[in-house]
């Protein structure tokens, strides 16, 4: 312990911090079992090469977690991965180098993207380290690696001989941007206003034609029929009868389906392949035609006749002006539609036939909701919206990708029979557009084409449960399932999903025991933070002139589950919050410098003051209260508990009652003393632990002035709740001594003296005779802290009155009104007796002088309030208690 602390804090030493805590293995896991495991899922992010302030909110939760759960003697694994493949790289790397995919070979392109991506990791890595982030980066891990590629790459075997993978021709969402296959899950739908237009669909025979109302009538050319409710009156004689489709003179049958919203346009509806996902039902639910009129890059295809080559956007506008000229286009409304879109480019998704390959998710429904039992979930409504996903999957998981850059679906075709012929365990990883299998296909034949899809990306990070504890291995079974999974709440039903999915197919058990859910970060504008908004905060900016600690105070100070708006003037808190302790602890530590008590802690325990008592009490609470916000997620109780208790109760009321104490040297204040500086000692180490997962490196900073040992305050133990400590009764008594130490704080202040100056007598009077006994504890200290000579309780109130002291003619009323006589007014109202000139004035309002009348508009009386001593006194009512404070000074 030293004395020779900085005046000020300052926060740009937290990289020293930063880089001690690396060069000492401070957050290795060692995983050999002489500790309980917790082992956290942590989530990998996309290599961007820059964090964002959602990536702060979510890595500062499973910081604080982790950082607890060490100090609680937990052997913590917290690693980093990075989920690397994507179409966002791909699409960078064509950008930088000015190319396309196709423009050079495969394993050309996907070095390219493995160097962008090891470029943003490594500045990403950068980043989370400068936030205080305690990852066991030993433990880090990539999915683009051979590694990593390998489990993916099992896990897809394993899955194909369960028959939970298949392949096969079915529709698909499909990206004309991205030219590659989709998810379910990976579909945003957001409000769009578009035309729906009202359409004359002649009938075969030249008689009775068919309204339709349709928001697509680019995909006329891929009608395959029209369907009503079969109890519309209106169409009740049409069922099974043929109408023309306009412009393309095809006729289509009249089909019934109750599902149809007689309400809705004119209660016929046109479907096409593929429109919506009712298309889909329908046409296999009637063996109906399937039409492609889109291609891959959303071009339309021949079968849409003079409108071939168009885009999307280009045929709709030309067949709307087309059906208008020729008469088929009736009318057209406004109307609000919810439109599918990519969520990596936000492209209108199509719905294209397609040979896939897939993960058989309906066979999974009930596994998931049984799996999704077994976990504990923060907040619990977070279940619910997965459950109510799970129920609503029509389709299957399209796990394969028209894309370069992700791990390679582990396949081959038979040139001859086609036959699907799947690497073998000992081939992983294994790249089927540069490798060959090591046996002939069951045909005989010796070529094959090896299969160019790749996985979907989530396909790789929904088996991180499984990576981190050393899947296939047997020891993973030590480890596994994970204790948390950390995430935010926009990838439930990917990343959520997925993983109970896969994990559950491959394991039988669940992933982790518990999740917790964060929310997103909203900007000041109210909304979510995004570079098109222009509400983007930079990490960078905070870091340089609060320090990450302030920003973390900033983040834990919310709940799972809701979104955070960003507030500097939270940041700016913070910082002055730190600034605040560390200026207590520098005045603090003169007084606790190599302390040692003389007594035992059992004897210095009966020593103590009731203020000692009182915030030894509310210090207990925090340490019971915080330990349990942190390990129920509730970060934002903690960080305002240890906030209010730090600033107010210790700082601005503790500190400044013990004072006296500490600066007295007699022989009868040495047991008192000593009192206080265990207590101080005390409450300063409790503080700075539990402050630790929040603000790791001030506490570091302040812990080295602390502890002779040169260790990490990080690998201490978590504060022990010591119920034996607390009592209401204590609590009441200290809340009295801080309110009556306010009171005349705040009477000093008034009078512009400073803390210091005595104060010649204090009597506090109150007819509360169980409040006496409470405040006769408190003497001492009272009396102590605000230089009290002398102390008096008294029953009953203060016998006091108002005492004229001075009476002064109002010369500006007196003279023009008196004249001559004004000179012998003011020499009477100066030599008489001013109790009599006031009282007479108060009773009759007006006196006589030398035969002028005199009435309060000709005088100002001062009065002061006097005890029954005669002399002057102050009287304090006391805003909070029944007293009456009486100071003479």
């Amino acid at each position: 312990m030293t004395n020779d602390i900085p005046k000020d804090y300052d926060h740009k030493k937290e990289t020293h911090w930063q880089n001690k805590w690396q060069n000492d293995n401070t957050y290795k896991f060692i995983g050999d079992g002489t500790k309980p495991n917790y082992i956290i899922d942590t989530p990998p992010p996309y290599p961007t090469g820059a964090t964002h302030m959602g990536h702060v909110l979510n890595w500062t939760y499973i910081d604080i977690i982790a950082r607890f759960k060490r100090m609680q003697d937990y052997d913590v694994l917290f690693p980093q991965g990075w989920d690397c493949h994507g179409l966002p790289t791909e699409v960078k790397v064509e950008e930088t180098h000015n190319i396309k995919k196709g423009d050079v070979r495969r394993d050309k392109f996907r070095e390219m993207c493995v160097e962008l991506t090891s470029q943003n990791i490594k500045q990403m890595k950068a980043q989370m380290l400068s936030l205080g982030f305690s990852q066991d980066w030993s433990r880090e891990f990539v999915t683009m690696t051979p590694e990593y590629m390998k489990r993916t790459q099992l896990s897809f075997l394993k899955m194909h001989e369960e028959g939970l993978i298949y392949r096969g021709i079915h529709p698909v969402n499909w990206c004309p941007r991205c030219e590659t296959a989709i998810a379910f899950a990976e579909v945003e739908y957001h409000e769009n206003e578009t035309n729906l237009n009202y359409l004359e669909f002649p009938a075969e025979n030249g008689e009775n034609s068919v309204l339709i109302a349709t928001t697509r009538p680019e995909l006329l050319s891929a009608c395959v029929a029209v369907v009503v409710h079969p109890e519309d009156e209106r169409y009740k004689d049409l069922a099974g009868k043929h109408i023309k489709i306009p412009l393309f003179n095809r006729s289509v049958e009249i089909i019934t389906d109750t599902e149809v919203d007689p309400e809705f346009g004119t209660g016929a509806v046109m479907i096409c392949t593929f429109g919506d996902k009712t298309d889909v039902i329908w046409v296999n639910k009637y063996d109906l035609d399937i039409i492609e009129a889109i291609d891959e890059q959303g071009i339309m295809q021949e079968v849409s006749g003079k409108y071939a080559g168009l885009d999307i956007k280009e045929c709709k506008e030309k067949i709307i002006a087309d059906l208008k000229n020729e008469g088929y286009l009736k009318k057209q409304e406004n109307i609000e539609q919810n439109v599918g879109l990519c969520w990596r480019c936000k492209t209108p998704i199509e719905i294209l036939v397609k040979n896939q390959w897939f993960v058989a998710v309906k066979e999974l429904i009930d596994d998931i909701k049984e799996v999704s039992d077994e976990i504990k979930w923060t907040p619990q409504y977070m279940e619910t919206r997965l459950l109510n996903w799970t129920g609503s999957m029509d389709w299957d998981w399209c796990i394969s990708r028209q894309r370069i850059f992700a791990t390679p679906v582990p396949v081959w075709y038979c040139s001859e029979c086609g036959k699907v012929n799947i690497a073998t365990i000992d081939m992983l990883p294994v790249d089927p557009t540069q490798d060959k299998p090591e046996d002939s296909c069951e045909c005989g034949n010796n070529e094959f084409i090896g299969e160019t899809d790749v996985l979907d990306t989530w396909m790789d990070s929904s088996i991180s449960p499984l990576s981190i504890t050393g899947w296939p291995d047997d020891e993973f079974k030590n480890y596994y399932p994970t204790a948390l999974r950390p995430q935010g709440h926009d990838i439930l039903r990917t990343w959520a999903f997925y993983t109970i999915l896969r994990c559950k197919a491959l394991t039988g058990k669940r992933p982790f025991d518990e999740i917790v859910v964060n929310g997103m970060v909203f900007g000041e504008d109210g909304h979510k933070m995004s570079k098109s908004r222009g509400n983007v905060i930079s990490t960078e900016a905070i870091l340089e002139d609060y320090g990450a600690d302030a920003l973390r105070l900033w983040a834990a100070n919310s709940v799972p589950g809701s979104d955070v708006p960003f507030a500097w003037k939270d940041v700016k808190y913070g910082y002055k919050f730190i600034r605040k302790f560390w200026n207590a602890f520098r005045f603090i530590n003169m007084h606790i410098e190599g302390f040692k008590t003389s007594m035992s802690e059992e004897e210095i325990l009966k020593n103590l003051n009731p203020m000692d008592k009182w915030i030894l009490s509310k210090l207990n609470r925090i340490v019971d209260d915080i330990t349990d916000s942190i390990e129920s997620y509730n970060f934002a109780n903690a960080v305002n508990k240890i906030q209010t208790f730090i600033w107010h109760d210790f700082c601005d009321e503790y500190i400044e009652a013990v004072k006296y104490r500490l600066y007295g040297d007699s022989p009868e204040l040495k047991k008192s003393k000593e009192a206080a500086q265990y207590t101080l000692q005390t409450v300063i180490l409790t503080s700075l632990k539990l402050l630790a997962p929040l603000t790791p490196h001030f506490t570091d900073e302040i812990y080295q002035y602390m502890d002779d040992a040169d260790i990490s305050i990080h690998k201490t133990s978590w504060p022990e709740f010591k119920g034996e400590l607390v009592d209401d009764e204590t609590e009441y008594i200290g809340e009295i001594g801080v309110e009556l130490i306010g009171e005349l704080r705040r009477f000093k202040s008034s009078k512009g003296m400073s803390l210091n100056t005595p104060l010649k007598t204090v009597n506090i009077y109150t007819s509360n005779s169980n409040l006496v006994g409470k405040i006769e504890f408190l003497v001492s200290d009272i009396k102590g802290t605000m230089r009290v000579t002398d102390l008096n309780l008294m029953s009953g109130k203060p016998d006091i009155k108002e005492k004229v002291v001075e009476i002064i003619p109002q010369m500006a009323k007196i003279g023009p009104e008196f004249k001559g006589d004004a000179p012998k007014i003011v020499k009477y109202l100066q030599s008489g007796n001013m109790d009599d000139i006031v009282a007479t004035l108060d009773k009759e309002g007006e006196i006589l002088v030398e035969g002028c009348k005199l009435t309060w508009s000709h005088i100002e009386a001062k009065k002061e309030v006097v005890g029954k001593t005669g002399e002057k006194v102050e009287v304090i009512h006391a805003d909070n208690l029944d007293v009456i404070i009486e100071i003479i000074v």
